[in-house]
């Protein structure tokens, strides 16, 4: 051909060849030759600025297309097992195109969030756009950032909002999403990270003001990844669901069980109901019953529900929301054990004799409805003689009783000694504009003992249950302190002037034993964090290593369904184990048993993190306005950096930076975890009462600077000197010693020029 092709037949010829898109091919086959070229070239480029073709290299292609090679992430999986990705660099202005990935027998197997070079298929009829061919894995996931964007005149730059990330990213003027100054925003790390010059960044989502006092939350959910909308085919699928009746169930709508949860609690997924045992075997106990919502019914294996509820692994909870496993059609509706409502429940009837020792259990497949929602200070008000309207009626029937079996369980809970730590709870509350009123402790109430005692009863009847069918399950499993961690509390017990045992198998009773001499001493709190930060970290595993801190050989979460994906598995294998219907634990689940125990116990570790910095962010943000005020605190933990410190008032915490400590140089004992002064030895170390004056609070990050003002009674010599950081070399004496050194290198430098 020797005339010159149109734009619309190049676009063609783009789109039948998408192999074939450079230049010297598009001119070889429309027969351009000698100056035709430099027409060939400008018509590309009109097409280029027309916004019908974009350049790359040397190569041109549609942007509303992609490229037959191209780099992929997964980031789903339907309930048929297909997995779907998403293309990293699309640039078309329609919506972004969904590709499934289609596999070969030889493929290894793959999970959301890898990358991968694949070759694609555009198919047209189909729920996704291009069916993809793996070519090869690409190495690991791309750092995830979460900060401020700065604009400027090149694209821009994402200050960050972690504490202790100084870290700044560049943003190519492509790659800001839109993104405005001073914008919230979600970004990943752009091509290989630089030796030299800041590292390059592409931002993927802008979240707005940061300042806004709800935005909090909202940057430890995106900071963390955790899943916070829930596709379109969950949410048909959990509006579909219709509310279960009674066929293969036992009616329990007659029995007088109640939920007790917080007073703010948005789903019930746990009643209780006690009585005296009538049988005269078993003089002075008491049969106790736990029902749990039938989550299982609504959530069958391998539904589109049950991919989403295993990707989140559990729920996750901040001060003014809650991010939860299942939608709200289920979570809040059908499996919330509502008063008045018959509703679907996996029950257990268990028998204590009156030392409280569990001496029989069976479980039952039923329909219940609640005979009250109850909260825990209500119930507790009532049973210490000051019950309202709505507990009046239920005092005989109800409250009483559950108090009188749980006192059985009180002595059969002090004779196992499980670890029993003192550590209250901070609770942030909120004002409905979403800014921090006060900051408590919440109280503890027999009542929440009371529901705590049973749960973990029943748990140990499903464990024990499913172990005597031989069926698969996750149990939660929690080992014994490593040895190099119970040194470490034994130091801390020694520098208390307290014991811990050694040279014997360690059980919980002697750890209680330590915790229980520090008991009203100054060293209580530094007591049970030193015990808290010995203890291992408790897993989901399908192998049963026993529950140390509850110190029981068995152990399984039943009790929980609506909002952790580990008691669904549990409530699935009582299902199989009992034949009580097909929407069990399918062979699907006991394959990937060790694997979705790995990933769930990754998950609660995720939300664990998340709720903790969001609690630090509104606390930075509640003592913002308090700059320069003193506070008593205790040293929580030493650095080669500084000290922390944990506020009495709030149980916050903050750094006291080495230049803070004083006028001196510190040094860094690890093993002793302490600092010394060098010129006056004064040591620093975990558990002193300190006052510290608030010097800088940051709510965007959560950080608290803290100057030290008194160390155990005394005053200490605030640094006035420019920062320092702690190094060697930078005390006053050194610095001296310096300056003496230039001046005589100065001055032998002269002499030599002179000579």
């Amino acid at each position: 051909m020797s005339t010159l092709p149109t734009k619309p037949e190049i676009l063609q010829w783009i789109a039948d060849n998408p192999t074939l898109t450079s230049k010297r091919d598009i001119a070889k086959a429309f027969g351009i030759k000698g100056a035709a070229r430099i027409d060939l070239k400008r018509i590309l480029k009109e097409l280029e600025t027309e916004g019908h073709l974009e350049k790359r290299k040397k190569t041109y292609r549609d942007p509303d297309k992609l490229p037959p090679v191209s780099i992929l992430q997964i980031n789903d999986q339907t309930p048929d097992g297909e997995l779907l990705a998403r293309p990293l660099e699309w640039h078309g202005e329609g919506k972004e195109p969904v590709v499934m990935l289609v596999p070969r027998a030889s493929d290894p197997a793959m999970a959301p969030g890898e990358r991968i070079l694949a070759r694609l298929q555009e198919v047209k009829g189909e729920a996704h756009q291009y069916e993809a061919r793996l070519i090869r894995r690409i190495g690991t996931n791309p750092r995830k950032i979460l900060g401020i964007f700065r604009k400027r005149a090149e694209g821009g730059r994402i200050m960050p909002i972690d504490k202790g990330d100084g870290k700044e990213w560049v943003v190519a003027a492509g790659a800001t999403a839109g993104a405005k100054d001073g914008e919230l925003v979600e970004a990943e790390q752009a091509g290989p990270k630089d030796r030299m010059g800041l590292p390059r960044a592409r931002i993927l989502d802008r979240l707005g003001d940061p300042t806004a006092p709800k935005a909090v939350s909202l940057i430890a959910i995106h900071q963390h990844g955790i899943p916070d909308d829930f596709p379109d085919d969950v949410i048909a699928e959990a509006d579909a669901k219709k509310p279960a009746g009674l066929k293969g169930r036992e009616d329990m709508r007659d029995m007088p069980l109640v939920t007790i949860d917080p007073a703010d609690a948005r789903d019930h997924d746990d009643a209780v109901w006690a009585h005296e045992d009538d049988d005269p075997k078993n003089e002075g106990g008491y049969v106790i019953w736990v029902a749990i919502a039938d989550v299982a019914h609504y959530v069958t294996s391998s539904s589109a529900l049950d991919a989403e509820a295993r990707k989140r692994g559990n729920s996750s909870y901040f001060p003014d929301r809650v991010v939860p496993m299942l939608p709200d059609r289920l979570s809040g509706d059908l499996c919330s054990l509502h008063e008045g409502v018959p509703r679907a429940c996996i029950a257990v009837r268990m028998q204590i004799n009156a030392h409280g020792d569990k001496i029989g259990h069976h479980f039952v497949r039923g329909l219940m409805r609640s005979a009250a929602s109850l909260n825990y200070k209500e119930v507790q008000e009532a049973r210490d003689g000051a019950p309202n309207d709505k507990c009046t009626p239920l005092m005989d029937s109800v409250i009483t009783p559950l108090y009188d079996a749980h006192a059985a369980l009180t002595e059969a809970r002090k004779r196992r000694q499980p670890l029993d730590l003192d550590l209250p709870e901070r609770k942030v509350v909120l004002s409905d504009e979403g800014k921090v009123v006060s900051v408590n402790f919440s109280e503890r109430l027999d009542a929440h003992r009371l529901i705590e005692d049973m749960m973990v009863l029943a748990n140990v009847a499903a464990a024990e249950t499913l172990i005597a069918e031989k069926s698969a399950l996750l149990f939660r499993v929690h080992e014994e302190p490593p040895p190099e961690k119970l040194d470490t509390l034994r130091d801390v017990a020694d520098a208390a002037g307290l014991t811990l045992a050694k040279g014997q198998v360690l059980k919980t009773s002697h750890i209680n034993q330590l915790l229980k001499g520090a008991v009203g001493t100054d060293h209580a709190e530094t007591v049970n964090l030193a015990t808290l930060r010995a203890m291992t970290q408790a897993y989901y595993a399908p192998a049963n290593f026993g529950h140390f801190g509850l110190a029981l050989q068995s152990y399984a979460h039943f009790t929980s369904p609506i909002r952790r994906y580990a008691d669904l598995i549990v409530h699935r294998a009582l299902i199989s184990s009992h034949g009580w219907g097909e929407d069990g634990l399918s062979r699907e689940d006991e394959e990937r048993l060790q694997g979705t125990g790995e990933h769930i116990s990754e998950t609660e570790r995720r939300s664990m993190t998340a709720e903790r910095d969001t609690n630090d962010r509104y606390l930075a943000a509640f003592l913002s306005e308090r700059i320069g005020d003193e506070f008593t605190g205790r040293i929580s933990g030493i650095a080669k950096f500084g000290a922390f410190v944990r506020l009495d008032e709030t149980g916050a915490d903050g750094l006291i930076p080495m230049r803070a400590l004083g006028r001196e140089y510190f040094r860094f004992d690890r093993d002793a975890g302490t600092l010394m002064g060098e010129d006056t030895g004064l040591t620093i170390g975990l558990g002193q009462r300190v006052v510290v004056r608030l010097a800088e609070a940051a709510p965007v990050t959560g950080g608290l600077a803290l100057d030290l003002v008194r160390l155990d009674g005394e005053n200490i010599t605030p640094n006035t000197s420019k920062p320092r950081g702690g190094r060697r070399g930078s005390g006053p004496k050194r610095k001296l010693a310096r300056d003496k050194k230039k001046t005589a290198k100065v001055k032998r430098k002269v002499s030599r020029k002179r000579r």
